[in-house]
């Protein structure tokens, strides 16, 4: 099991004022794009040190659901990059909206399902687009997952 860090951060900043958002996801930054996962601790720590006080209840959040926020780090960063969030329909809906919002109403539901289809075709093009550093994920893939991972050699 592992949680979505992008959801974690999102709840995080219901609880950060709005002045300070953008230090504290800087320092923040630096827990989830730690390169191990020993230094993410360390910088949690340095986390709760500058901002516990002020913000225990978002401290308190990471430090409860770190077991499952950090399984992450046992991947190579190019791994981590592409499971960075588990919820790929949010990714989904997010850039169906971006169609959607501009418009008050739909004249009629073929006008919204005509929408709807063109969004998902437009978007369902970037599904194709190789993966960056696709060759050498799936060979780490396979370090991790060995016979899990089907691929023909020729």
């Amino acid at each position: 099991m592992q949680l979505c860090v992008v959801h974690q951060i999102r709840h995080s900043l219901k609880y950060i004022s709005h002045a300070d958002r953008k230090n504290f996801l800087k320092d923040l930054k630096e827990v989830y794009k730690a390169s191990t996962k020993e230094l993410a601790e360390g910088n949690l720590l340095i986390l709760e040190e500058k901002w516990g006080k002020k913000y225990r209840m978002v401290i308190d959040s990471w430090k409860r659901n770190w077991d499952h926020l950090s399984g992450y780090f046992k991947y190579p960063e190019d791994i981590r990059r592409i499971i960075y969030t588990t919820n790929a329909i949010e990714g989904l809906h997010r850039q169906v909206r971006k169609f959607t919002k501009s418009k008050a109403a739909f004249t009629s539901e073929t006008a919204l399902f005509k929408t709807l289809y063109c969004a998902i075709k437009i978007v369902g093009e970037k599904w194709t687009q190789p993966i960056h550093n696709w060759a050498k994920i799936i060979s780490q893939l396979h370090i991790f997952f060995g016979d899990r991972i089907k691929t023909e050699l020729r």
